[in-house]
């Protein structure tokens, strides 16, 4: 995401949570897990191993954890920059980690 009207601070979130969801992403494959298919991110982060393909369990420990920083983050970011920027940054992670892991993405 390029530096916008919206200045540094938007730059700045869209590219902490878009490092951070890369990595998900990356756990995600490793497990096999279809984090963008409906209700599989609230099972992860409920600890259930069972949207696994594979049995991967230091993998599925460091997805769960990534999400709950992700979490962390994304509420930091709303109290910092506002819903509206919050959307915009998300719809652009969600965009580019489809294109870069379509494996993860529902279809």
């Amino acid at each position: 995401m390029t530096e916008s009207q919206d200045g540094p601070a938007v730059t700045e979130w869209a590219y902490r949570l878009e490092e951070l969801d890369r990595e998900i992403a990356r756990m995600a494959l490793l497990c096999r897990v279809r984090i963008l298919d409906p209700n599989v991110l609230e099972r992860v982060l409920r600890n259930d191993r069972s949207v696994c393909e594979t049995q991967n369990p230091i993998a599925f420990a460091k997805l769960h954890g990534l999400l709950m920083v992700h979490l962390a983050l994304w509420k930091q970011s709303t109290d910092a920059l506002g819903e509206a920027q919050k959307a915009q940054i998300e719809a652009h992670i969600i965009g580019r980690l489809r294109k870069v892991f379509p494996a993860i993405a529902d279809e």
